[in-house]
């Protein structure tokens, strides 16, 4: 029997041990409850990602008892996995990348046989752990007791000196895509939701959270325990399923402060000020999010801002965000990204892709939430702006991408499901369910995205379900309008087809003049109008390019450089989306003062969406492009994320 074969016939026989139906859904409004268990994805949703076996057993809840070591870089414990399975299974396969395993118990203490197997380069590990059979309606636990390794890609162990207070060190997670296998033995697919607790034991001085409910033995909100010896233990409880890349870690040197009732930021001492500033329209954001499509169903939503190291703008983490110190802007201009990790509450959190194939069913529609919840709190020109901006950015994005890979339905067999992480699924996805709206009316797209919501939520989701859902509560079998949207076209073809059409920001017009006047028609840049323009605008002027521009051709004079960076400041500018623009031009025309505004710039943040880019556009430039690239590398290195470094390796090599 093919393993897609066998997974029908074995997701059917678990989801009935389950007391489930194979295609089960939870609906229902803001007292709606998440199922106990999450129920199975369709058969197509085989996870080419994953050692693991579901149909077969599956995790169901994850409960973590792990002390955090600074001096060796470790978190070592326990995990215990309740685990499902069909009548007459007798072994569990699981993910683990670079854990030493030290053994595995059932309930009663007794030592089960497990073994590691072959690694693989992208998956890591399986661990296989062998029992006696399971009976019907059974469940069972399994203890495995382990410790991560200092090289953990999801574990970032910051020293002191990379931390904003200087004093104390810093530990902090990131799962997505494939990660928490790094740190967390379970079956580490999108499509395996699972509860969690967690026991947390790490040095009184320090500060620890996780995407949970802080809570005590008792379920009560409280203070960590002394553990004694300069320990102290917290614990969490997370009673939503969600799927594994969600478990998530902070501890550190780290103050909190409210927005409201159920909104706050954490962040270290020195940046809760800035930060409670920045970031305090989050609780309007998700009042709007809540009219648009339903309630919010994770309690809190508090957001993290983290040391400069963290790879990512946002992670979308439940009940707390992860996020970049680099949208501290100082003017809000930056909160988009708030935004954007608020809506994936609902796609991404609540609806998620079952595999790493349809990663667009998360971002696509996480882009589209993002631009109405701007559109509700601040203006329908800021929402086009940002519209407009993405656009631009998934023209460059299909222009440098196989066709292939322009597909929003992929096949990443063999492949780190990073690679889908790009715009196609972002921009695309989101122009895909623009498309669908402006074709039916917004009031129409709305009730369904609610629907959609609702009828599928704790559910893991693919491509052939969404289009199954969309057509059964929206086309409704209209042939006519089934043939208008063509959505076949937009999920498993490459490219734009051709009733996608570009947004339009009427606030852009003066800034493309602006920016052929000084780009093409060569004038100063005393002329632009800078100071009356918002950070959008800025970004749109610093994008322009010639038509048909060759890679590797200049279109700026060394004057033209100097005039502009000496004009608009931009040596010294602030805000890390405007310095990230100007340096992909400066660097792609060597301008020699730029390379110590890129230093400052690639050693002090490690976002990958700024630091790959910047490298790429050193490393295009030939002999001068490459030695800055290397001396850079060299000294941001250790400031890098796993998610981070590893990207660049593969471009600059390790130093």
């Amino acid at each position: 029997m093919t393993r897609k074969a066998l997974g029908l016939v074995s997701a059917l026989a678990l989801a009935a041990a389950m007391g489930l139906s194979a295609c089960s859904t939870t609906t229902g409004g803001s007292a709606m409850t998440p199922p106990a268990i999450a129920p199975a994805p369709g058969p197509e949703a085989v996870d080419v990602h994953t050692h693991a076996r579901p149909e077969i057993a599956r995790v169901v809840d994850v409960a973590l008892d792990l002390t955090a070591d600074f001096n060796a870089k470790t978190l070592a414990g326990t995990a215990t996995l309740d685990i499902l399975a069909i009548p007459g299974a007798n072994e569990i396969v699981l993910d683990i990348r670079d854990l030493d395993i030290q053994d595995v118990r059932d309930a009663a203490g007794q030592p089960l046989r497990y073994v590691v197997g072959d690694n693989d380069a992208v998956l890591g590990q399986p661990l296989t752990v062998y029992f006696p059979a399971f009976a019907a309606n059974e469940r069972r636990k399994i203890t495995i007791r382990y410790s991560t390794r200092p090289n953990a890609a999801a574990l970032q162990w910051l020293n002191p000196s990379q931390t904003a207070g200087g004093q104390k060190p810093y530990l902090f997670s990131q799962g997505q895509a494939i990660l928490t296998r790094t740190w967390v033995p379970t079956q580490d697919s999108p499509g395996i939701r699972q509860t969690y607790s967690a026991r947390i034991t790490a040095p009184e001085d320090l500060t620890v959270v996780m995407s949970a409910d802080h809570l005590t033995p008792n379920g009560e909100r409280a203070a960590p325990h002394s553990e004694g010896g300069g320990m102290k233990t917290w614990r969490f409880r997370m009673d939503n399923p969600i799927p594994p890349y969600l478990i998530a870690l902070g501890v550190g040197d780290i103050a909190f402060a409210p927005f409201d009732g159920r909104t706050g930021v954490w962040t270290e001492p020195s940046r809760l000020r800035a930060a409670q500033w920045e970031l305090e329209p989050t609780a309007q954001m998700v009042t709007a999010a809540e009219k648009l499509y339903g309630p919010y169903r994770w309690g809190r939503y508090d957001l993290l801002v983290l040391p400069p190291s963290f790879p990512f703008g946002g992670m979308e983490n439940p009940k707390l965000t992860f996020a970049t110190p680099t949208i501290i802007a100082g003017d809000r201009s930056l909160v988009s990204l708030v935004a954007h990790e608020l809506a994936h509450s609902w796609s991404g959190n609540l609806v998620t892709n079952a595999t790493w194939n349809d990663f667009w069913l998360n971002e696509g529609f996480t882009v589209y939430f993002e631009n109405r919840i701007m559109e509700s709190v601040y203006g329908h020109d800021r929402a086009m702006q940002e519209q407009v901006l993405g656009w631009d950015s998934l023209q460059d994005t299909l222009k440098s991408l196989p066709a292939a890979d322009t597909r929003l339905h992929l096949d990443l067999k063999g492949r780190d499901p990073d690679d889908g992480m790009n715009d196609i699924a972002y921009e695309k996805g989101a122009l895909f369910l623009r498309t669908i709206e402006r074709t039916v009316g917004r009031d129409r797209f709305d009730a369904w995205l609610r629907g959609y919501f609702d009828r599928n939520a704790y559910r893991p989701m693919t491509t052939a379900m969404f289009l199954e859902d969309i057509r059964d509560n929206l086309i409704k079998g209209d042939a006519a309008l089934e043939s208008q949207l063509q959505m076949d076209a937009w999920v498993y073809q490459p490219g734009l087809p051709s009733n996608a059409v570009a947004p339009v920001s009427h606030a852009f017009e003066p800034v493309d003049a602006a920016a052929v006047a000084f780009f093409k028609d060569k004038g100063p840049a005393s002329a632009i109008p800078w100071s009356d323009w918002n950070t959008q605008q800025r970004q749109r002027f610093l994008g322009w390019r010639p038509e048909g521009l060759r890679t590797g051709a200049d279109w700026l004079t060394n004057a033209q450089l100097a005039d502009l960076e000496r004009t608009l400041n931009l040596a010294n500018e602030g805000n890390a989306e405007l310095t990230f623009a100007w340096l992909q031009i400066a660097l792609a025309h060597r301008y020699q003062p730029s390379v110590a505004t890129a230093e400052k710039f690639l050693t002090s943040q490690g976002r990958r969406k700024f630091v790959l880019p910047l490298f790429q556009t050193l490393w295009n430039e030939g002999d001068w492009g490459r030695g800055n690239a290397r001396r850079i590398y060299a000294e941001a290195r250790p400031l890098y994320h796993p998610v981070t470094s590893g990207s660049v390796d593969q471009l600059v090599g390790r130093p």
